[in-house]
């Protein structure tokens, strides 16, 4: 019983997607056609296609836009041959991709086209970011976003926005992952890699285009149970540098709320890059994000205040996992010792979890105060949301009271 199931996951499922796709849009006598093409790899002499979709059983296919052009108002698609993840390069497959290797891949370079300046690594697991680190070298990126949910990024797809080198390449082959997504690898990495046999690694040469992606929009879709379908623009942050922030004030019962501190310039960048982050986790969601690395992801949450807290213990529960692996080699599920786990809790009790001076990001508005309290207890310091609730002021009130500064997006960032 036990092998069957095992082998549910190792079998390829039979897709009868055919090899071309017309979406048309129509209106009166104007027609508006989309044409896609299937993408097939050739592996071991075998053309394939996605190895399966959401789960083992579930027929899929990848097609990528090859002709045509759509124009709404003032917005226009992505024009057909800009590809990135939809005509990918498998440098090595061991089991060849499905549906969610390229959705988690997709995500993780919807985020990484707004960090192109610097050494950025990204981890992606079922679709939302559980580590995002910017550092000086790629090694250091990689080993931050790791390390702030080493248990999370286990089986998850690294994106990387430059070519891995080989301290980049033996660390990652130090943890067990999915999916290595790059523009390049250096001479040698590949020898690395095929110690992991069932590692998907995947360049995507075009990803020195990355940025041109930022601001573009596509037609995103969304079947309904019952064959209908929901068409939208995707998301663009339009918040996307310093200017584009504004400082938090309202007006309520005709009294004036202003944030007294404006934030400093390290906070700027927490901000930012936390606000950049937000654009691909999955909403209701609240981020803790300290020195370009995320501390904290909540994700999914029905309430706000329940999300900040979430993400609150994970910071906690993160960094004590972070600490008992640097300093005893194994997993904080794993310590026996209590006095060990007892001056690993001391340490991040004390440490508020690395929340500390950290900035706190939410998708949307806080209704109340209640939810932005749970980020000013732990020690945060800076906010940034898009505002617009009937009380702002609370929020405005509580951040005075803790003397943090909070900035305004003025754009909701819902992603479901």
């Amino acid at each position: 019983m036990a092998e069957d199931l095992k082998k549910m996951y190792r079998t390829m499922v039979e897709e009868h997607f055919p090899s071309q796709m017309e979406i048309s849009f129509v209106e009166g006598k104007q027609r508006q056609t989309l044409f896609y093409e299937k993408v097939l790899w050739t592996i071991d002499g075998v053309q394939k296609g996605l190895r399966y979709g959401e789960n083992p059983g579930q027929e899929a296919a990848l097609y990528k836009l090859i002709n045509g052009n759509l124009v709404l108002g003032d917005t226009q698609t992505i024009q057909p041959g800009r590809y990135l993840v939809s005509d990918v390069e498998l440098l090595q497959s061991g089991k060849h991709p499905g549906k969610t290797n390229l959705t988690d891949a997709d995500n993780a370079l919807n985020i990484l086209r707004y960090f192109t300046d610097r050494p950025t690594a990204i981890i992606v697991k079922h679709n939302n970011p559980c580590g995002v680190a910017r550092a000086d070298s790629l090694e250091q990126a990689y080993i931050k976003a790791d390390l702030s949910d080493r248990v999370a990024a286990f089986g998850g797809c690294i994106a990387l926005n430059q070519p891995v080198d080989l301290a980049t390449a033996e660390a990652i082959a130090a943890h067990y992952a999915e999916v290595v997504v790059a523009p390049d690898f250096e001479p040698g990495v590949m020898a690395i890699f095929k110690r992991k046999p069932d590692l998907r690694v995947i360049r995507i040469q075009g990803m020195e285009r990355l940025q041109n992606f930022v601001g573009q929009r596509f037609a995103e879709f969304k079947s309904l149970m019952d064959g209908g379908v929901i068409v939208q623009w995707s998301f663009v942050p339009m918040a996307r540098d310093k200017k584009d922030l504004k400082i938090a004030e309202c007006t309520y019962k005709g009294k004036t709320y202003k944030v007294e501190r404006l934030p400093t310039d390290a906070e700027y960048r927490d901000l930012l890059f936390g606000w950049l982050v937000e654009s691909g986790v999955t909403s209701n969601s609240v981020l803790y994000v300290k020195d370009e690395v995320t501390v904290g992801i909540g994700t999914g949450e029905q309430d706000r205040v329940g999300v900040a807290q979430i993400a609150r213990d994970k910071a906690y529960r993160k960094l004590a996992d972070r600490y008992c692996f640097q300093e005893h080699g194994i997993a904080y599920n794993d310590l026996q010792e209590e006095e060990k786990r007892a001056a690993i809790n001391a340490r991040v009790a004390q440490e508020k979890g690395g929340l500390i001076g950290a900035a706190m990001v939410s998708d949307a508005f806080f209704p109340f105060r209640d939810g932005i309290d749970v980020g000013l207890c732990e020690g945060v310091r800076a906010v940034i949301q898009p505002g617009g609730s009937n009380n702002d002021y609370q929020s405005i009130e509580a951040c005075n009271e803790a003397g943090a500064t909070m900035v305004y997006t003025g754009q909701r960032s819902f992603k479901h």
